[in-house]
C-alpha cells in the first residue's frame, strides 16, 4: 500500500455511521442466537429457514450500506488526493463487490 493510501486508510468513511452499524450487527447477533435456539429446540425447519433468510437479508443490508459509505466517502476522498489513491480505492471496491456477488 502506498504511503498516501496508508495515511488515508487510518480514517474510514463509515465512522459516522458506526453506531448504526453496531446496532444492526447486535440485532443480527440476536437473530443468529435465536436461530441456534430454534435448532436446539428442534423447531420446524421451514420456520428456521425463514429466520435464516431474514438474517441473510440483514447481513446483505449491512454489506451494501458499508459499500455505499465506502464509495461515497473513501473513494471520493481518495480521488481528491491523487489518481493513484483513487485507482487503489476503486480496485478495493471492485474486489469487495465481487466478494459480495459470490456470497
Amino acid at each position: 500500500m502506498s504511503s498516501t493510501a496508508e495515511s488515508h486508510a487510518s480514517h474510514h468513511g463509515c465512522i459516522g455511521d458506526m453506531k448504526r452499524y453496531l446496532q444492526r450487527m447486535k440485532r443480527i447477533e440476536g437473530l443468529a442466537r435465536g436461530i441456534a435456539n430454534m435448532i436446539d429446540e428442534e423447531q420446524y425447519c421451514i420456520h428456521i429457514l425463514t429466520q435464516v433468510s431474514a438474517l441473510t437479508r440483514s447481513l446483505q443490508g449491512v454489506a451494501t450500506g458499508l459499500l455505499d459509505d465506502h464509495l461515497k466517502h473513501c473513494v471520493l476522498d481518495a480521488a481528491k488526493l491523487s489518481d493513484e489513491a483513487a485507482h487503489e480505492k476503486i480496485q478495493e471496491s471492485i474486489a469487495a463487490v465481487n466478494r459480495l456477488i459470490r456470497s
